[in-house]
């Protein structure tokens, strides 16, 4: 597949990772200096959370998705060829990253304030909304988060998912955390809950590749909050101290998005030229 020709497979990074020493990165006022170190080793170490498209491990053990494709390119161009996974739940990749298990998360992070404290994110490679996973024929008519609230719907949706304050700002009192998308799927589909929410594209894409006969994907979802619409972006995450290392990475970032090339990587997994964004990470991290 295009752009996935240093990608290892999922074995080879689990001696890779037990393995390797951890590379220490205390602030020292200077911007960091992982990507030189990363050039000596040749190797950078993704953080995926498993989720569809952005970033999971391919039915052939190998690491796919929007975000692996992105960060081979924009690596290779900074001098280190090899990627390397680091599989884990999306709730653990802040710590996971922040605990040098790995270099960077490549998940399609959405950027907000409170992770904006914890990690340096690029600027978003994407925009976009919610959509839900609800029984064929949709028959709670579950449209939006306040739908979901005034039926008593029980909503499941992702661990860390910024969904789950959407869904708490609505009013939703019944909120259960599942691993990842076709987790989702598959209670919708047994009646364990009423919906799922996730991102419209991992919605969509789930429920295509499945077939299902069972549920469908609703419509794109605008979340609120504050009584305000949010429009979510998502990126790469690199340790706070890292900033040489985050300004490179987003120099080649925005040369893809010039030319075309960043829709170009994305548009096999699903991304659209509408989900295209110039809005800035620092945008996001403003409280």
């Amino acid at each position: 597949m295009s752009g996935t020709a240093a990608l290892v497979t999922t074995g080879a990074v689990v001696g890779a990772s037990s393995g390797c020493s951890r590379v220490a990165t205390a602030d020292t006022g200077d911007g960091g200096h992982l990507l030189e170190q990363l050039r000596a080793k040749g190797t950078v170490r993704l953080g995926i959370a498993g989720e569809q498209p952005y970033g999971y491990i391919g039915a052939d053990g190998e690491i796919t998705g929007s975000a692996p494709a992105i960060a081979t390119r924009i690596f290779r161009r900074l001098g280190v060829d090899r990627v390397e996974p680091f599989p884990t739940e999306f709730g653990s990749l802040i710590f996971g990253l922040n605990s040098l298990q790995f270099d960077v998360v490549a998940a399609g992070m959405y950027i907000n304030p409170e992770r904006c404290e914890q990690v340096l994110f690029a600027d978003p490679e994407y925009q976009m909304k919610d959509a839900f996973i609800v029984p064929r024929g949709n028959p709670k008519k579950l449209r939006t988060y306040a739908d979901i609230a005034r039926a008593g719907a029980r909503m499941a949706t992702g661990i860390g998912y910024a969904e789950i304050d959407y869904a708490k700002d609505a009013g939703v009192k019944r909120i259960d955390t599942l691993p990842d998308q076709l987790a989702g799927l598959l209670a919708v589909e047994q009646g364990r809950v009423d919906v799922f929410v996730g991102t419209a594209v991992t919605v969509r894409n789930v429920v295509e590749q499945t077939k299902s006969t069972k549920v469908e994907a609703t419509d794109e979802v605008t979340p609120y909050l504050d009584g305000k619409p949010v429009v979510d972006v998502g990126g790469f995450a690199f340790r706070l101290p890292e900033r040489n290392l985050r300004d490179a990475f987003n120099r080649e970032l925005h040369k893809m998005k010039r030319s075309g090339e960043l829709l170009d990587v994305m548009r096999p997994f699903g991304f659209t030229k509408d989900q295209m964004t110039d809005i800035k990470a620092e945008e996001k991290c403003r409280p």
